[in-house]
């Protein structure tokens, strides 16, 4: 059990989809739920993005808040964290309990082939932290190893946004490819909730994945069971 107090928060840098003119960024209430669930248990947090510097937030995820979202949204302090986050390469792996991957479709462009977090990824997982996402930023995973050197999600239960909610929302065809299909092609022992957009998460071995914006303070509550 690690007594680190730190958690590592990773937002993407996309702000539109590469092939039509529509916005994109991070889901404002797969981070909101997250870290105000873990602040309230005393731990701190860091903003880190493949780039570096500012995150866009997904107008969409405003259309969708709640009472909640928008008392962090008027948060100045928080709002000027995630407008200038960090590097990977400015950040020590050490210093770091868990990390955690928020989604937003932004993510499925610079999260699964960015080496700097996937490098943070792995030494905290490998130094007996935790790994954890939410939607989207699931696709986060795809390439990193355990302490084995094999695939993280070989064999492990996990679970993101599903093929049958892309299509409820219209995207199938404008993502680079679908996220429960490609957690199932690394190994993944995709689950998902009885219906779309219910809350669910789930653990396994130092992973802890959630399905969709309804779960990321679930996978918190998950995160906060292990950490003790």
């Amino acid at each position: 059990m690690t007594t680190r107090k730190k958690i590592l928060v990773a937002v993407t840098n996309i702000a539109k989809y590469p092939e039509q003119d529509r916005a994109t960024g991070l889901w404002l209430a797969e981070a909101v739920h997250f870290v105000k669930k873990m602040q309230e248990a005393g731990y701190d947090m860091d903003y880190v993005s493949p780039l570096g510097g500012y995150t866009p937030i997904d107008p969409h995820s405003l259309e969708q808040a709640d009472a909640t979202d928008w008392q962090w949204y008027q948060d100045h302090d928080f709002m000027a964290r995630l407008g200038a986050t960090h590097r990977p390469d400015e950040l020590d792996a050490a210093d770091y309990a868990a990390i955690y991957y928020t989604g937003g479709h932004g993510t499925m462009w610079d999260f699964p082939e960015d080496r700097g977090l996937q490098a943070l990824a792995n030494a905290i997982y490998r130094d007996g932290g935790y790994v954890t996402a939410v939607c989207h930023g699931v696709v986060g995973l795809l390439n990193i190893q355990d302490d084995q050197g094999q695939p993280l999600l070989q064999g492990r239960e996990v679970t993101g946004f599903s093929n049958e909610e892309e299509t409820l929302v219209g995207l199938q065809d404008a993502v680079p490819f679908l996220t429960e299909d490609a957690l199932k092609a690394k190994g993944g022992q995709y689950r998902k909730a009885e219906q779309p957009w219910a809350e669910f998460a789930v653990a396994d071995r130092r992973l802890i994945t959630g399905q969709n914006p309804a779960s990321g303070g679930k996978v918190a509550e998950l995160l906060l069971e292990q950490l003790g």
